[in-house]
């Protein structure tokens, strides 16, 4: 089967690896494997950059992030990158000591566009569980875990992660993961709601991540976007009031005319398969 190929060039890369498994999904592996897939700075802008343009691209509609090999999805910020510029060993300006504003590996406070799923082959700990906690859906393979050991290290998670996790569990669970520092498994994730599914096992965390972004690839895209700009925006404000007007202010006039809302009506009244085109907002 021959897929629909982006209409545009994806930035270079050299920290993760680009793939697309299936129509109008983009697979972004973590290539670090032998460094646990931790980033450092460089892989970080690098990471922005990837979704920014997937944000952009027409013929995608949903990512993937995953990390190399079976043992780390990812293990946060490259800690021997980071101690050997604070000895002086390495030479950074503090220019590229930086994050970009989606945060760690572009995703932590991503706002975006289109949804992400993490496919998580193994432990996510520090910035590593808050690209987890910024992606909009969770796959975790069964030995996967998660956990904010920044506090055991001196150090404080400033990607976003602790509010993220409040949000999601509550100020308890939340407090006890962040000030321990203890790990949890994918199957105390999962009764947390911190993740989807768990896969059947390890070699399948990615298969099923794929079920779900076609499941997303199938419908509008324009519907996808306006969607899940609706339930970010509940988690960013306070007010469910005020969310639900935010994403209608800003969306509603042009997904409402959009050739796509036409389409799914008259897909709809004729008992057939919709035919989607590039989302344009």
């Amino acid at each position: 089967m021959s897929f629909p190929k982006p209409q545009t060039q994806p930035p270079a890369t050299s920290h993760v690896l680009l793939s697309y498994p299936a129509p109008y999904v983009l697979l972004v592996t973590i290539n670090r494997e032998k460094a646990m897939n931790s980033i450092p700075f460089a892989g970080h802008i690098e990471m922005g950059e990837v979704f920014d343009w997937f944000d952009r691209e027409p013929n995608l509609r949903v990512a993937i992030i995953t990390g190399a090999g079976k043992k780390a999805f990812c293990a946060g910020q490259d800690l021997i990158e980071l101690g050997k510029i604070k000895s002086k060993q390495v030479k950074m300006s503090p220019a590229m000591m930086r994050h970009p504003l989606s945060g760690f590996g572009g995703v932590s406070r991503r706002a975006g566009k289109k949804p992400i799923i993490a496919a998580v082959n193994g432990f996510a700990l520090g910035g590593g569980f808050e690209i987890v906690l910024g992606c909009d859906m969770v796959v975790a393979s069964p030995t996967a875990s998660f956990g904010l050991p920044e506090a055991l290290r001196g150090i404080y998670a400033g990607a976003g992660g602790p509010a993220r996790l409040v949000r999601i569990v509550g100020i308890p669970v939340a407090s006890e993961m962040a000030l321990t520092g203890v790990p949890i498994s994918a199957k105390r994730a999962k009764e947390l709601n911190i993740i989807n599914r768990i896969s059947p096992s390890q070699d399948t965390v990615v298969d099923e991540a794929l079920k779900l972004a076609n499941e997303i690839a199938n419908i509008s895209p324009d519907a996808a976007i306006v969607t899940r700009a609706g339930l970010r925006e509940s988690i960013e404000t306070g007010s469910v009031e005020r969310a639900t007007q935010l994403t209608l202010e800003r969306y509603n006039e042009a997904l409402s005319s959009g050739e796509n809302a036409l389409e799914g009506l008259t897909a709809f009244a004729e008992k057939r398969k919709p035919n989607w085109k590039p989302s344009k907002l």
